[in-house]
């Protein structure tokens, strides 16, 4: 009761300043900065001497009341939702260049949290705001109106929410995007067709989405695991691609605890599905931009520190200020892959950016001290310029002449090979085998299927005869296409469904372009496909475990056996459970042809335009297939190999900043992942935009822990904008990659499988941290071939998305493994300029310590036994990188000047 007076009078003062930032609309996101940084510093230095943990603990009693809801009712209020606003956006702490790659994932749970609160509650909110006798503004979206209203009324909303000490109101701005109205190229010609420009659901077409570089839908909701093949649990398979962004049961898991802890009982956020209607609004990012705002208000007085505590008692983490952040752009069309990939765990999140929350501390404990330099905002990248970096073919040797030999597999006329000629086939005529170490073949003579005579008996005949007979009558519609797949293939004629190529055919494409598709484009596939036995004479070995072998093949026999995936032709390959090839990939299309998800037809643009492409004109290229299994591991703990050059960077990925590099496919242990399904994240994209890469599924088996896939040459046909629901063809991609002797395409993609953690802790056990080294050292390592001629390593958040992992151990594990292999590193942290200031400052700070790989493996060792082993929260106290730097820098302290590295006995 003695400190009735003061904070009354420092809530005046808060209402005085938030008055004068209303009517000042021209205050800089600079002073905004500033004001919070200032708060956040006052917060940490009043934290811990004015709130002891049992003030903490009555503060929580205090706020267990009923929960305040949100002033914007989505479903009562019709302008709110549905009609668009010309208020331009309220203007951020940050530039939006900063954020234009920012992870929305995060956004969209965040978001949903709020909305779930604030509909919980939302008679709560009406009673109190009748009781309380004062009126809550909030910006109308019906309106339109200038900047000086849209921050009046923000600032305006914020302090009534304080007055009312409700922890969290968002405020509903929305803006109307602008839209450039540009005639998208049809991936069924070269020439761009006014017909291919309807607008976005229009009469009796489906969605037509611009392929423009505009801005593009909003990223609606979170993309489900897919899979070549249903999660078998017995293989501990997950099969959507390791870089998939979906809802992680980790991630939920990890929520729920956290959300615990920092909750009473009686208000805690219950956890539930959202309504896909809210999840799919246009405001759910504006609102957590709102919710932005309001923090950074609570933030201007040291009397709404209480506040803040009551904030976190709701569960709500002010790390949603800072996620919120680049949230305004989640709602621009095209958004890049660089927008989804970085998901920071929440105890993670929270860690960093609430210095002042409560922790039990182990007694005795010491607080990391050292604090890396600060670096620059407005870098784009940091260390080595990447044009210093060893790109092919400039930095290899050159290849010794190709040949077949036991371990490697050569399916062309080597002494025939010329650059721009198509290669000859080997051997002349087709050889067929048909056993478990060979791929079946559909032309094969021992392609078998039972047919009925004249008299009705049944007889065993030849498969591909039929599948001939059913390819060769003309196609008119979908059905035509649907009816013949289904004649060679009758057992799953009630199971198969063509709803997505139907829909494809016939409400997607013009009249013009159908056409087009059934009179010249499949009929030019049938004729590929049907020419197998005379275009791969030879028998393709399936590249199994624990081999060690290369496959070199034309990029016409590849676009042979991807036009027979097409018309699903190749035989034993459609069983699930249990059968030859339940630790294969799916390999035919009829997956790509299920279900009415949007995605689907994006990804049958993509191939199209890849069919029609080497229809038109034969490719004259080779691609290498290389399994590496490596039986030699390194002894992490006793290396003496030091760190490499690293390129980090927020901006551009991998395909396109990485050329003539390593480039990291982060890939599942069925390589493709869920390329022929609906899929659609890094993997997924790579495989559709170079298809070539599709045909390592026919002959790839699940990747072991020691094991990775290597292709070399396969050329890109297509580019595309957006990632997930936001991907869409976008136009012909011409590839001019200079080639190498070989006629391979200098484009060397290696696909390397994260494990995937459903606890967070889990990564951190030392097997864990040494499969993920040995992983990432068996995708960069190359033993016969010296350092100078290998090139640096294109990657990023390897395994960070739906698997669980952390990105700053991930990029500590990856620069480690690529140190062993005598590689130097270019990192794309797809957006996160956070992430790229914390790797480039640890590789800095490693470097200067003189640190070897080894002294950081025990690092890593170390902080597992001291932080993670005896951990009961989800998340560990101290973080991993600030107890690298306050663990060298107690040791650099205690050791005399003349030592160098570092010793640690576990």
């Amino acid at each position: 009761m003695e400190n009735k007076g003061p904070k009354t009078t420092e809530l005046k003062s808060l209402q005085s300043k938030t008055n004068n930032t209303g009517a000042d609309p021209k205050m800089t996101s600079v002073k905004k900065d500033n004001l919070c940084e200032h708060d956040v510093k006052k917060l940490e230095n009043t934290c811990p001497q004015s709130y002891p943990r049992k003030s903490v603990e009555t503060s929580t009693k205090h706020v267990n009341l009923p929960q305040t809801g949100n002033p914007c009712k989505w479903e009562a209020e019709g302008p709110c939702r549905d009609q668009p606003s010309d208020i331009e956006p309220v203007k951020g702490a940050r530039s939006g260049d900063q954020f234009k790659n920012a992870n929305i994932d995060q956004m969209h749970k965040t978001g949903k949290q709020v909305h779930r609160g604030s509909e919980e509650n939302s008679d709560n909110w009406t009673h109190r705001k009748s009781s309380s006798g004062r009126s809550v503004k909030m910006a109308n979206t019906k309106h339109p109106s200038k900047d000086t209203e849209t921050e009046g009324k923000v600032t305006s909303c914020n302090l009534q929410q304080l007055k009312s000490c409700n922890p969290v109101h968002v405020v509903c701005v929305t803006s109307e995007q602008d839209e450039v109205d540009v005639v998208p190229e049809s991936p069924l010609s070269d020439v761009c067709s006014d017909t291919c420009a309807s607008d976005i659901g229009g009469p009796g077409k489906l969605n037509k989405y611009q392929s423009s570089s505009g801005d593009s839908h909003a990223f609606e909701k979170e993309s489900e695991p897919e899979s070549p093949m249903d999660v078998d649990n017995a293989k501990n398979s997950c099969q959507g691609s390791e870089a998939d962004e979906e809802t992680s049961p980790f991630l939920d898991e990890q929520e729920d605890v956290d959300t615990s802890k920092a909750a009473s009982k009686s208000s805690r956020f219950q956890r539930g599905n959202a309504d896909p209607e809210l999840r799919r609004s246009p405001f759910s990012s504006k609102c957590c931009e709102g919710a932005r705002y309001n923090f950074y208000f609570e933030g201007t007085d040291d009397s709404v520190k209480e506040d803040e505590l009551h904030t976190k008692s709701y569960g709500i983490s002010p790390a949603l200020s800072s996620e919120c952040k680049g949230a305004k752009h989640c709602g621009k069309k095209d958004s890049k892959i660089t927008a989804h990939f970085t998901r920071i765990p929440r105890t993670e999140e929270k860690s960093r950016k609430e210095p002042c929350e409560f922790k039990h501390q182990r007694p005795g404990r010491k607080i990391p001290k050292y604090i890396p330099p600060s670096l620059p905002t407005n870098k784009k990248w940091f260390g080595t310029p990447i044009e210093e970096m060893r790109r092919m073919p400039m930095c290899g040797a050159r290849l010794p002449h190709l040949r077949p030999s036991t371990n490697h597999t050569v399916t062309i006329r080597v002494d025939l090979l010329r650059a721009g000629e198509v290669p000859k086939p080997f051997p002349t005529h087709y050889k067929d085998l048909w056993d478990n170490k060979h791929v079946k073949m559909p032309c094969s003579e021992q392609n078998l299927y039972p047919v009925e005579d004249e008299n009705g008996d049944r007889t065993a005949g030849s498969r591909f005869e039929l599948i001939q007979t059913a390819l060769l009558n003309k196609f008119t519609s979908s059905h035509d296409l649907k009816e013949a797949i289904l004649r060679y293939n009758v057992a799953y004629a009630k199971k198969w469904d063509f709803t997505a190529l139907t829909d494809f055919c016939d409400k997607v494409l013009e009249d013009a372009e159908s056409q087009h598709l059934f009179q010249s484009i499949l009929p030019d596939m049938v004729k590929l496909a049907l020419c197998l036995p005379s275009i791969c004479t030879q028998p393709i070995p399936l590249l199994k475990q624990k081999m060690n072998h290369s496959i070199t093949m034309s990029q016409e026999q590849i676009a042979s056996f991807l036009a027979n995936a097409f018309f699903c032709t190749f035989p034993r390959r459609n069983a699930k459970m249990k059968s030859e090839y339940s630790s294969y990939p799916d390999i035919n299309f009829n997956r790509l042809f299920e279900g009415r998800s949007p995605r689907k037809p994006e990804k049958l643009k993509t191939l199209f335009c890849y069919f029609r492409r080497v229809t038109e004109k034969k490719p004259t290229g080779l691609v290498t297939f290389t399994r590496q299994s490596l039986q030699d591991l390194p002894d992490w703990e006793r290396s003496h190999k030091k760190l490499t050059r690293l390129h980090v960077t927020y901006e551009g990925t991998i395909e396109s900043n990485g050329r003539g590099m390593l480039q990291v496919d982060f890939a599942n242990r069925f390589v493709g992942g869920g390329v022929t399904g609906a899929g659609l994240v890094q993997e997924e994209i790579r495989f559709l935009i170079n298809p070539e890469l599709i045909v390592s599924r026919l002959i790839t088996e699940v990747l072991d822990h020691n094991e990775c896939l290597i292709i070399t040459g396969t050329e890109q046909y297509s580019e595309y904008t957006g990632y997930a629901e936001t991907y869409r063809w976008a136009r012909s991609h011409e590839d001019d990659t200079p080639r190498d002797e070989w006629q391979r395409c200098c484009t060397e993609i290696v696909a390397i499988d994260a494990f995937h953690f459903r606890r967070f802790l889990d990564q951190f056990v030392p097997e864990k941290i040494r499969r993920e080294l040995n992983k990432a050292y068996c995708g960069f390592a190359r033993p016969a071939v010296p350092p100078q001629h290998l090139s640096a390593i294109a990657t990023g958040n390897w395994g960070c998305g739906a698997f669980g992992g952390d990105s700053r151990l991930k990029a500590l594990i990856q620069i480690l493994a690529a140190a062993e292999a005598g590689r130097d590193v270019v990192y794309f942290t797809f957006g996160d300029a956070e992430l790229m200031r914390d790797i480039y400052s640890m590789h800095t700070f490693l470097t200067e310590k003189g640190q070897t790989v080894g002294d950081v493996y025990r690092l890593l060792l170390r902080y597992y036994n001291e932080e993670c082993r005896s951990c009961s929260t989800p998340g560990p106290d101290v973080k991993l990188y600030p107890f690298i730097y306050n663990t060298l820098e107690s040791y650099a302290d205690s050791t005399d000047e003349d030592e160098k590295g570092l010793c640690f006995d576990d």
